[in-house]
């Protein structure tokens, strides 16, 4: 017969993400010209007793001298604190309410604000231990029950003597108090809870550490509100993607490594091992060979527009989901593209290298303003539409030309074919994307068809224009001036040297492939993405994704979900059904969608069934990944 298990757990930052009294002092302090000072005083008084460097008794008498707090702030306090509940602590309710006989908070905080946020959660009065105020004839909080045990050093010790629990002892806890009680004996297992804060002695003493009470309940095979814990999903961001990125996947839970530069092909096969999420920009190249190395990846986000740098089918064969950001940057793009224009039509750039040499050059010669001038947009997308409606805007008359039927914005007009566009034109920008075809599709030929003296950009790829042939153009002044943010070579990180033909051409704009670095376009970008792949880890939504068949799919609500992906041949669907038909498994919902490489197919089910159907599910011909989610 196996023992009874009971749970202690610990309320300051544990069951809250904070400490109470550190809140309170935030609350009675407000008004207080040394308030900062005070609270730090609070906080060093708390982090030396939870780090078991001082005495617990002596610290919580003077933490109280300092707060100045009276009975009127407990329910500002305690609103306060219930918008302060641990992530994971909210998630399993239904954990903390099923096994409420044997869950037992144990805080060295005080019941007067403790009660009225555990027992929200299920949580039996009867099962709360903590200290309670002592309070004079104004209210005021001046003290704390002496005789109550919590209130004294090796309380939580003596607490747990005197319950005298007859089974299996499990603690969950950030502070070193929470510790000794293992450490005494009076417990089977202690957990460092790391959610909120990690206490170094603390981890450093424990023999398991919780950094959510997903892993915990996970580790000891309990109910638990998800399917997997999160902490346990490794995310690899490269190439200094912004902050708000990696703010995001810490604040769901994952673990987040970031490295500030790119990596080579054999640098990522090494790192890429374990590693669930793998964030990119534009010089990491997600190749078959670095993915034949990644033993648990499910996504790859590209943090820019293009995802040439990733191999796409490979991708969809190993069911491995790729999302980009198509829309986060192309403001930025457009205005610099807008910007470049009107400086190459001024000469800007040369009067400005002049006048940093100490040369006043004051002429109108070769300075033109863009109004009425002919504006040849090539690849009508998402940038070039956009740059399109302000250019009109400013008074140019616009071109575009684009492989694929695109619908004009404004009174752009449409070139059948790009020879057509560049004879009419002024100016020729390019904004057409990276697929291998494109390699050098601005060549000799086309230089040659534009306009004498007329002026080129490329805020694409770099791969698409022919640089000798630019060079060329611009020396024998076929082409009055160009602005090149990319380039079929470009250094790995900012302390390589760039080399290019281009440098010291005159008229010539040259900036490191920063059209879309703008503050607004990365924090669009790190929101962006970052959603993207969460919404598909926690739910199975591919909406927006580059590779996989897109499907939207509906809350999953008091039900299992089953995601399937498969090679894209007939009949799996069929064996899938089958497999759940075999197991009595009640279909609540499913969704099908495929594309030329995969299927997917998405089952929502009730929450009662054998277990043997996941490894059955598992088992289904030309499976390619299944996961199950909850």
């Amino acid at each position: 017969m196996s023992k009874e298990k009971y749970f202690i757990i610990d309320f300051d930052s544990t069951f809250t993400k904070v400490e109470a009294l550190d809140e309170l002092g935030e609350i009675t302090l407000q008004s207080d010209d040394n308030k900062e000072d005070i609270l730090q005083q609070v906080k060093e008084l708390t982090d030396s007793a939870m780090n078991g460097q001082s005495s617990f008794a002596e610290g919580l008498e003077k933490r109280l001298a300092l707060l100045q707090a009276n009975q009127k702030h407990l329910p500002l306090l305690i609103s306060r604190l219930k918008d302060k509940v641990s992530e994971s602590v909210r998630r399993n309710k239904e954990f903390l309410t099923q096994f409420a006989d044997h869950i037992f908070i144990v805080s060295s905080g005080f019941k007067e604000f403790i009660t009225p946020i555990v027992t929200e959660y299920g949580i039996k009065q009867e099962n709360i231990y903590a200290n309670t105020f002592k309070t004079d004839e104004q209210g005021n909080l001046v003290g704390f029950d002496e005789q109550n045990v919590l209130s004294l050093d090796k309380g939580k010790i003596k607490l747990l003597e005197q319950l005298a629990l007859a089974g299996d002892v499990y603690v969950l806890g950030d502070g070193y108090t929470d510790y000794e009680i293992k450490e005494a004996g009076l417990a089977n297992k202690f957990y460092a809870f790391t959610e909120n804060i990690t206490r170094d002695k603390v981890v450093e003493k424990a023999e398991h550490i919780a950094p959510s009470l997903d892993e915990f309940l996970y580790q000891n095979k309990l109910p638990m509100a998800i399917s997997y814990p999160k902490n346990r999903i490794s995310v690899l961001l490269l190439e200094n993607i912004h902050p708000q990125a990696v703010e995001l996947f810490r604040r769901e839970g994952y673990q987040v490594t970031t490295i500030p530069g790119a990596l080579s092909e054999d640098e990522l096969c090494e790192r890429i091992q374990g590693v669930s999420i793998l964030g990119i920009r534009s010089k990491t190249h997600v190749t078959r060979r670095v993915l034949e190395h990644a033993n648990r990846l499910m996504s790859v986000g590209a943090f820019c527009i293009g995802t040439n740098q990733i191999d796409l089918d490979a991708c969809l064969e190993a069911g491995i989901t790729v999302f980009n950001a198509p829309y986060s940057n192309t403001r930025s793009v457009v205005e610099m593209a807008i910007g470049e224009i009107i400086m190459l039509s001024r000469g800007i750039p040369d009067k400005s290298s002049k006048m940093h040499e100490g040369i006043w050059d004051k002429s109108a010669a070769g300075s033109y303003e863009v109004r009425d001038k002919k504006l040849g947009i090539v690849g009508y997308g998402n940038i070039g539409a956009q740059l399109s409606v302000l250019a009109e805007a400013m008074g140019m008359e616009v071109y575009y030309y684009d492989v694929v039927e695109k619908l004009q914005l404004g009174n752009a007009r449409k070139c059948d074919t790009l020879h057509e566009l560049l004879e009419k034109v002024d100016f020729v920008t390019l904004h057409v994307d990276g697929r291998p075809e494109n390699k050098n599709i601005f060549g000799a030929a086309e230089f040659a068809a534009m306009k004498d003296g007329a002026l080129f950009l490329n805020l694409s790829r770099g791969h698409v224009v022919d640089i000798a042939a630019l060079v060329e153009s611009l020396k024998s002044g076929k082409l009055r001036g160009a602005a090149v943010d990319v380039f079929p070579e470009e250094p790995a990180t900012n302390s390589e040297p760039f080399v290019s033909e281009l440098r010291g051409l005159p008229n010539v704009i040259l900036t490191p492939h920063i059209g879309g670095s703008t503050s607004e376009a990365q924090v669009n970008i790190a929101n962006f993405v970052p959603n993207r792949i969460m919404d598909y880890i926690n739910s199975g939504n591919t909406y927006q994704s580059v590779n996989f068949p897109n499907i939207q799919l509906p809350e999953l609500k008091n039900a299992h979900r089953l995601i399937h992906i498969h090679a894209n041949v007939p009949g799996v669907l069929a064996k899938i059904n089958q497999v759940l038909a075999n197991n009595h498994v009640n279909i609540l919902g499913q969704y099908l969608k495929t594309n030329e490489g995969i299927g997917y197919v998405i089952t929502d089910i009730d929450k009662a069934y054998d277990k043997q159907v996941i490894n059955d599910m598992r088992q289904v011909p030309h499976t390619t990944k299944f996961r199950i989610l909850y």
